[in-house]
Formats: C-alpha cells, structure tokens, sequence
C-alpha cells in the first residue's frame, strides 16, 4: 500500500492510495470511496440515466471522484454539456496534476467546487436533462453526514424543478434504502430501482441505483 496525494478540508482527511493489487482507491475520513479497479457502478449510473433520457444534453454529476461517471457520460456523442459539482478542491487539483486520469480536458466538461446542493440550486428550473448523485455510499453509509439533506423531499424536489421535461434524477447507493425509494416516489410519483452485481475485491455486493423522472 503506497499513498499518492492526502489532503485535508474543513470536512476532514482525503486519501489517494496506491493498493496492492494495484488499484487506485480514494478514501474520506478513512471511508472507502471508490477504486479504480471495480467502476461498473459509476457506469451503469450514468448509462442509467442516458438510457432514460430522450435528448441528455444537459448533465449534472454531483461528484468528481475518479471521473469514471463523468467518462461514461462524455462517452455519449449526445452529451453536449456536464457540470460536476465537487466539494473537495484536492479531488479536482489531483485530476488536473495527473495523479488520476483525467475528464477535465473534455471541452463538454465543468467542474465547480462547492456543496451539490449550491450548484444544484444555482440551476434554472427546467434546464437540466440529467441529474446524478454519486456523492456517498448511499444515504445510509454518508461520507459527510451533512449529506443526508440530499436524500429527503425538500433537496430532491428542487432537483425535479431543475430537470427539463422528460429529466431524470438518477441516485447511486452501495445498499437497499426503502426509505430513499419512498421519498423518490413521494416526489417523482414513481422511482426505479435497479440492482448493480459487483466484484468488489474478491467478493460479491450488490449495489443499487434509484431513479424517477420529471
């Protein structure tokens, strides 16, 4: 195990750490965020979201991360913008060092650094095609606990109000969360849910994407 980067933000200690398997792994506080190793999750959320959106021009991704969400959205010729929301400076000022491969070149791509729920609302209604947040493990395993206003009503319904016609807000969790399924459909009259199978490693977990349209 070999550290690359560590920084340190009002919200506590961010790591970037070589494992010995190889793999790139980024952890907050000393929670596992993601790896480099195991990114059919971050993919499936942003093909989720493509899939269900007719014309996704317009994307917002709350988290930087790796960049795996954001390469699979620029991999889609029909993407024609994505703001990223990232709370921490050092995830963004990393990607731009090359310590992680980065999507920042992409002419398509900006990156702001500040809470998802600021950029999110600085948004004019009905401007966005495609909403994703991949923030934490879900919002039963938080990286912040200040995150848990993400997942209640009043956050999620200002996220409806931002998305166009036919706009899906696409939520990623490491875990089943009846509650995040009840709220959704509280506010999108509907949610979808679908299961990811990974190999996280060397052992199986499921993780979960949920989902409702405007």
């Amino acid at each position: 195990m070999s550290e690359v980067a560590r920084a340190g933000s009002e919200r506590g200690e961010i790591l970037l750490r070589r494992r010995e398997d190889g793999a790139l792994e980024l952890r907050v506080n000393g929670v596992f965020v993601m790896d480099d190793a195991e990114t059919s999750s971050e993919e499936l959320l942003a093909s989720a979201a493509l899939d269900a959106v007719l014309r996704p021009a317009r994307v917002l991704v709350g988290g930087l991360g790796l960049g795996y969400t954001v390469r699979a959205l620029l991999a889609d010729e029909r993407v024609g913008s994505v703001l990223v929301a990232e709370i921490e400076p050092a995830v963004v000022q990393w990607m731009r060092d090359g310590l992680v491969p980065s999507v920042l070149d992409d002419p398509r791509v900006r990156v702001e650094v500040g809470d998802v729920r600021d950029v999110v609302l600085a948004q004019p209604a009905g401007s966005l095609d495609g909403l994703l947040l991949d923030v934490d493990n879900g919002p039963d395993f938080l990286v912040y606990n200040e995150n848990s206003a993400l997942y209640e009503s009043d956050f999620l319904g200002e996220c409806r109000l931002r998305l166009a016609s036919g706009g899906v807000l696409t939520v990623w969790s490491s875990s089943v969360s009846a509650a995040l399924e009840t709220v959704m459909g509280e506010v999108f009259g509907a949610c979808e849910v679908r299961p990811v199978p990974v190999a996280l490693q060397g052992r199986a977990e499921t993780y979960y994407v949920y989902q409702g349209s405007s």
